[in-house]
């Protein structure tokens, strides 16, 4: 019966963990700035917006010229990376941000172009 109690016991503990896990904010929630350096049209900084929806990120950012955002195609954040996917001035885009520390990131944007984060306050 003890064994069995125990079992019960980190079972629901277990389940609880993870109901928390799945609620709590995620780092790059919130406004960023990314800065795209060396570009053939010179440096470009673009505003992003993440947030979770329904369990799942959902990132946004507001083209060069424009005044509204526009949803990604795709955001994903597995520990300090962050991997996104979305359209601008006609280039399908990829984008990895490693966090650096509680309010930057550093990656590169197709693998080519250095991009540094920087959190909005």
């Amino acid at each position: 019966m003890k064994k069995v109690s125990v079992i019960l016991f980190a079972l629901i503990f277990g389940l609880a963990t993870a109901g928390f896990s799945q609620t709590s904010s995620n780092f790059f929630e919130g406004k960023w700035t990314v800065l795209v350096k060396g570009t053939p049209e010179g440096d470009a900084a673009i505003p992003m917006r993440f947030e979770t929806k329904d369990g799942k990120l959902k990132g946004y950012f507001i083209a060069k010229g424009e005044q509204n955002e526009t949803e990604m195609t795709s955001a994903e954040a597995k520990g300090d990376e962050l991997t996104l996917a979305f359209t601008i001035s006609g280039y399908d885009i990829s984008l990895v941000i490693t966090k650096k520390d509680e309010d930057h990131g550093i990656g590169k944007l197709m693998d080519m172009f250095d991009v540094e984060a920087s959190r909005v306050k």
